[in-house]
């Protein structure tokens, strides 16, 4: 082994537990997060709280700002 590859980690870090992704996101950055942490496409995350929203007379607007205040 050389220098170089003895300084590197052989694997890569992966963060763990939950976080925003704000740079995928359209307000916060949950609906992106949610995605990534569960591996599915974000677009269906929004699917479902907006269809929460609708059929839950807003509760999930609330449970949106909890996450957003609370996760990062």
């Amino acid at each position: 082994m050389s220098a170089i590859d003895r300084q590197r980690p052989a694997v890569t870090p992966v963060p763990s537990g939950f976080g925003l992704d704000r740079a995928n996101g359209k307000i916060f950055g949950v609906c992106s997060g949610i995605g990534r942490h569960f591996g599915i496409d974000p677009m269906i995350v929004r699917a479902v709280f907006a269809i929460g929203t609708i059929i839950g007379l807003g509760s999930f607007v609330l449970i949106y700002l909890a996450i957003a205040l609370i996760a990062d």
